[in-house]
Parts: structure tokens; sequence; C-alpha cells
């Protein structure tokens, strides 16, 4: 419903934040708009598996804007306060500005961000800033002509990623945050050259740990550079100084530069997983809820949307998907297997 004076959509009151089986709230929501991307990121979605035989989501098998900011709304109504839209690549979804806008306007929402690789952030910045986005974060692995190109699936684009960087901040979408996935014997020699870059520049930047998300990456864990190592390379050069978490369930350890320089952050989720504060739940283009991004099966809530379902049918298959809750993955990924491993969904599909 919307407020008559201020024109705002408001969320449904809740008289409790729902909670999962280890207590931990339901407060950060990813919604996927797109499944499709313009990169072929080897530990995302290597060419070899999304070629031009690949069957990607139709227009009508993905939700509407309608349909997105209609289920927004009901999680808004739950306890979520942080909206991050995400792919496959989001500003790949025509119009979506329009939605942009749509979500700002729900009461309750206090952050609205944007996941991207880049590439089209220059020529959408703007827009999206006037609609009421308030963040954006950029993947960027590598300054590295080369290496982007082996990194993309074998895309250029290293310029128009910076370009995009720039346009973010003169949009005033931030902090412009950079993640870069770090790869033992891929990029894990460029780690002191994105420092150097990006100091001083108002963007933070983030290292992330290679993860075995979906099914296809071929994930090997001798792949994995831990955060100790790449924070321990940064402080022979750059001292670094502790910084308190801003909120329950951030992931990213974080440090700012001892002059001054600005803020890094490392996020470790395979040698120092996170499972016990993690607060995010995930919603795929095609309106699927996922309650990990590890997940291996979800909450279909398209079906009942289209069909008709009201509002308290909706948030209770909501409640349930989420007071069912028991995922803690990459806990569990540091314990010995046993029997075969589990089909995760892939992360194109659900955003990271």
């Amino acid at each position: 419903m919307h407020d008559n004076e201020t024109g705002k959509l408001i969320a449904l009151s809740a008289p409790k934040a729902v909670t999962d089986t280890r207590g931990r709230p339901l407060s950060d929501l990813r919604i996927s708009v797109m499944d499709r991307c313009n990169f072929r990121c080897p530990y995302c979605m290597p060419r070899e598996t999304f070629d031009d035989r690949y069957r990607f989501l139709s227009t009508n098998e993905r939700l509407s804007f309608d349909e997105i900011s209609c289920l927004a709304r009901l999680f808004v109504a739950e306890g979520v306060r942080k909206l991050r839209l995400t792919g496959g690549e989001p500003l790949l979804r025509s119009g979506l500005a329009d939605l942009v806008g749509e979500l700002s306007s729900i009461d309750g929402v206090e952050d609205l961000a944007l996941t991207t690789n880049g590439v089209l952030l220059a020529q959408h910045a703007a827009e999206l800033a006037a609609n009421g986005l308030r963040r954006v974060t950029v993947s960027l692995d590598t300054l590295d002509h080369e290496t982007f190109r082996r990194m993309s699936g074998g895309f250029d684009g290293l310029e128009r990623v910076q370009d995009g960087i720039r346009a973010a901040l003169e949009a005033g979408l931030a902090p412009v945050k950079v993640n870069a996935v770090i790869q033992r014997g891929v990029n894990d020699g460029q780690v002191l050259d994105l420092a150097r870059h990006f100091r001083s520049t108002g963007v933070i930047l983030r290292f992330i740990e290679y993860m075995d998300v979906g099914n296809r990456n071929a994930w090997d864990p001798g792949g994995v550079v831990p955060s100790r190592e790449l924070r321990d390379a940064i402080v022979t050069e750059y001292p670094l100084i502790p910084v308190a978490g801003n909120y329950r369930g951030e992931v990213a350890e974080r440090y700012a530069y001892a002059d001054g320089a600005g803020e890094i952050g490392f996020i470790s989720s395979v040698s120092q997983p996170f499972c016990g504060d993690c607060t995010r739940a995930r919603l795929s283009s095609d309106g699927v809820f996922y309650t990990c991004l590890f997940a291996v099966n979800g909450t279909d809530l398209r079906a009942p949307l289209r069909e008709g379902a009201t509002d308290d049918e909706l948030l209770e298959r909501i409640r349930g998907s989420w007071r069912r809750r028991d995922d803690r993955y990459s806990e569990l990924r540091r314990m010995p297997a046993t029997g075969q491993p589990l089909r995760k969904i892939e992360m194109h599909y659900i955003g990271g």
C-alpha cells in the first residue's frame, strides 16, 4: 500500500523480526534481476558451460519489476532493511533505474545497492543515483589487461570498468566498493597493485577468497589465497589499523590505512567462515527464495504470486523458509566430506 502524503510504498508491519534455527535474523536481501552476463568469468560462468547453447531464462520466466517490488515489500515487512540488486549482470536488465525508483520508495528500506561488473555502469550511474540507488559495488579482479581478459572469459573492457567506477563516484554512489577475487597463480601477484591504485580515491577495495560457488568452476582449494596472506603482503608496504564492523552480519573484515589513505577489507568465506552471523537471503530472477549462496533448494514465490496468493500467504512461505534455515555451508566445508557432493545453485542465477 501507499502513504497518501509521501507516495512511498509502505511495508506491512511485523511484530518481530523472523529468525532461523540458529537465531540469525533476516535483514539483507539480494535480488537477482538477470541471469545473463556479458562476461564469462571462469569462477562464476565458465565459457565451456555457458556458451551459445546454454538456455537462460526467458523474459516471461523472470519476475517483472512489479513482482519484484511486491516481494521486496513483503521481505521488508519481515525485517529486511538492506536490498542489493545483482545478476548475472543487473545492468543488462532494461529499465533497471525504474525498478530502483520503486524499491527506494518502500518505507523501511535503509540501504539500496547494486553489484555490477562495471562495463555498463558509466552510462547508467547518474540515472540510478537520481532514482534512489545509494551505493554500488564493482567486481574488478585485476588492473592488468591480459589478466583481465583471462579472468573475464576473453573479454576486453578494463577501461570501461574504470570509467564506470569514476562515473559512480561522480554520481555520489558512495562509498564505491571494488571486489577483487584472488586466485593463486592467476592474479595473486597483483594485490599490491590494486591496493596502490585505489588508495586515496574514496574507493573501498575488498579482497575475496576464491570460493567453490556453484558446480562448474572446477574449484580447487589450492587456488585459495587466505586473507591473512594478502593482509600480510599489504602491511609490508602500508600499515593497517582494524576498523569495527558496522552491523551484525557484515562479511568483510575492515581495516583503515594508518596514514589515512582510506579503507580496505577482506572477505574470508573459506579460511574464516562467517556463517554464524549471516543474515542474507537471495531471490532469483525467476522468483525462487534461497537462504544461502551455497543452497541446493529454494522456495518458489513466483508461482503463488502469479496464482493470486495473498500477502499473508506469501509472508507465511517466506517466514517458514527462514525459520527452517540451518545453512552453514562454509563451516561444513572445512569438515571431512561424507557422501556425494551436493548440487549447489549457480552463482550467476542468484547473485554473489
